[in-house]
């Protein structure tokens, strides 16, 4: 965090003289973005490591539209967990359509775990179970509300425009993922809220390893948006179909879901204040979901590392980080994006904003409920809403990188306790 403050208060003495011009600089051609991985989020630690964003923009004409991006990025946390990923963006790949292909490997031996249907299940921060005969030691850290969780991830999407905006998509994606009980040593002896999940039978036994999971998706994707990553005006919407047979395990855990997301920029002032949404619902049509699986979110086009809710970085923010483990749900996010300053800096184009937010999401469809009940762990309002608020600041590089920090807080204190933060990549949507 300090070495961010560091290059912003950097950046802060050099506009005066950097800013007069406001045209911006046509960039062409293959652009590399090298960056130390320098960041923090309040579930996972400080983050280390190295990252490159590779944009080609042709020969500029639709600047600041690239034609193809690829970024790669090998990174560790403090609190255990690492990330090596690699994916692309290539737009003129395919003549009148897109190809978006990512493939990552996530190790978290810390994984937040907080049971089923949000609300249903309590939340104590302080909270410590022991095994019978355990060795209590008075300086244990609670890991109640932990596991361990692995995750290899590869998905390839194209698009195709049908007409004008309006595009068909199709995907496949492939997630290998391992669980077991937290198995760090600052928490030998206790017993947490997945070994109850486990001898209750919620978590079933052909599961709590993990397990594969292959996605076959099919949708619609109609935009208008004048920028990817940065847009100022325009909608983008998506709408698709996902079957997840169950090819490998065997175990019945085949499913059909549907996902619908609607992201709308509407111009306040200009392009330099823009009200900002997303409305997101997905749903299980059919078939059941093994419980490791319940928190994905089945989004075709990435724009954040982690694709998963509710709660954390890429959904409601400001709440544990899968705080929600539903077999259906929706949230809602709107922000007031205001860029405040323009300036040039190593022959790039740079822009410093800020997006105050509010953040809501909450269980449409519950996941073994009855379940839950019986085994007497269940605690409130399975379908209670779930609210955060907060506030970013983004640096923005040639209106396609954007470095982002983030605060926020829930408004109640079962979604978490304290004043979450995050600094990473992009905004939200």
């Amino acid at each position: 965090m300090k070495r961010i403050l560091a290059v912003l208060a950097t950046l802060a003495l050099i506009l005066p003289v950097q800013a007069k011009d406001n045209k911006d600089i046509i960039k062409t051609g293959w652009n590399f973005g090298p960056l130390p991985v320098v960041g923090f989020d309040s579930d996972l630690g400080f983050q280390y490591g190295v990252c490159c964003d590779i944009f080609n923009f042709g020969n500029g004409s639709n600047y600041p539209q690239y034609d193809y991006k690829i970024n790669v990025e090998a990174s560790t946390y403090t609190k255990g967990s690492s990330v090596l990923r690699t994916y692309g963006d290539f737009k003129t790949l395919i003549p009148d359509g897109k190809l978006f292909f990512d493939v990552t490997y996530f190790n978290a031996p810390k994984f937040g775990f907080y049971g089923y249907n949000g609300f249903a299940s309590e939340y104590d921060p302080d909270r410590t179970e022991w095994f019978p005969g355990a060795d209590k030691t008075d300086n244990s850290k609670s890991g109640f509300n932990f596991m361990s969780r692995n995750q290899f991830r590869a998905l390839a999407s194209v698009s195709k425009t049908v007409s004008g905006n309006l595009s068909a998509a199709a995907g496949i994606a492939f997630y290998h993922i391992t669980t077991k009980r937290l198995g760090l040593s600052d928490y030998d002896g206790q017993y947490t809220l997945y070994d109850q999940y486990v001898d209750a039978d919620l978590i079933h036994e052909n599961e709590k390893d993990g397990g594969n999971v292959t996605q076959l998706r099919f949708g619609m994707v109609y935009d208008t948006r004048n920028h990817d990553s940065d847009p100022t005006r325009g909608e983008n919407i998506e709408a698709s179909l996902v079957y997840s047979p169950d090819l490998i395990d065997g175990r019945g855990y085949s499913n059909l879901g549907f996902y619908l997301s609607i992201c709308q920029f509407l111009p306040v002032y200009s392009d330099r204040l823009t009200l900002a949404y997303r409305a997101l619902v997905q749903a299980n049509l059919w078939g059941d979901i093994p419980y490791y699986f319940t928190n994905n979110i089945n989004s075709m086009f990435f724009r954040k590392l982690y694709t998963e809710g509710l709660g954390g970085n890429a959904s409601v923010r400001g709440m544990n980080r899968n705080g929600v483990l539903s077999n259906g749900f929706a949230m809602f996010n709107i922000e007031l994006r205001w860029r405040i300053y323009d300036f040039k800096f190593i022959n790039q184009n740079w822009q410093i904003a800020t997006n105050p937010f509010f953040d809501a999401g909450k269980t449409l469809q519950t996941y073994r409920l009855e379940e839950q009940k019986t085994a007497g762990l269940y605690s409130g309002d399975e379908y209670a809403p779930h609210y955060t608020a907060g506030l970013g600041i983004k640096l923005v590089m040639n209106h396609n990188m954007v470095v982002s920090f983030e605060a926020g807080k829930p408004f109640s204190k079962n979604d978490g306790t304290g004043l979450w933060t995050n600094v990473g990549f992009n905004y939200l949507f």
